[in-house]
């Protein structure tokens, strides 16, 4: 049996605005889905924009938000050394992999979202048949992805991302650059969300999408669910 091969795309950006703080991708976010991979037997490779150091959201690393995945990730030096050394987006082909995955955190917001290197790899993924999960603010990462016909393409897909009222819920609305769900509805998607901080995942076509941290683990399942098949 082919080992399937998922490529994991991290957030290089680190300033939250223009707050002093600082941002990242949402440790619990990277850890759970990465665990779930790594269990089922993938082949995992992470990049981001920068290759190197992937910078980690300080509030992730808070006691209210650690769950086993986060407690497993920091007994990992193997994993930690990953993060450390991530390879440089620009250099990742989606001939390569079998899905790709985008953890949240804020820090998407300001880097994938625009990023060339990472829409131009969507939309070959997309090209390819082959599935493109993201989670919470990675969402944003699809915005400016089009299809070869030159339309957005989450036009019509349901799609899910952090909500308006989250962003509200942790007073970051002004210091965000867009809010998510406003800039998806924009899109033409089909925008999906339940509660606040419940688990909620949709998968439409090749988009596995997923609300918010809680929902992470939601993504990962869909994503080894259809790699399976």
């Amino acid at each position: 049996m082919n080992t399937k091969k998922v490529l994991m795309v991290l957030t290089s950006h680190t300033d939250l605005g223009d707050t002093g703080e600082k941002t990242g991708f949402w440790v619990e976010e990277f850890a759970a889905p990465y665990y779930a991979f790594k269990e089922a037997g993938l082949q995992i490779t992470l990049a981001s924009p920068l290759g190197g150091q992937a910078p980690i959201d300080p509030k992730s690393e808070l006691d209210d938000f650690q769950t086993p995945a986060t407690v497993k990730y920091y007994a990992d030096a193997e994993t930690q050394a990953l993060i450390a050394n991530t390879n440089v987006l620009a250099g990742m082909n989606a001939e390569d992999f079998d899905a790709v995955f985008y953890p949240g955190g804020h820090g998407p917001l300001w880097d994938l979202a625009s990023n060339n290197d990472s829409i131009k790899l969507i939309e070959n993924f997309l090209k390819a048949n082959k599935l493109v999960a993201t989670v919470c603010h990675a969402t944003a990462a699809l915005l400016n992805v089009k299809t070869s016909a030159g339309e957005y393409a989450v036009k019509g897909k349901a799609i899910s991302g952090f909500t308006n009222s989250e962003e509200a819920a942790v007073e970051l609305t002004d210091v965000v650059p867009f809010l998510l769900e406003d800039e998806l509805v924009k899109r033409g998607a089909d925008y999906q969300k339940t509660d606040d901080w419940h688990a909620f995942a949709v998968q439409d076509a090749l988009f596995i999408t997923g609300q918010n941290p809680a929902s992470s683990v939601l993504v990962a399942e869909k994503l080894l669910n259809q790699l399976s098949k």
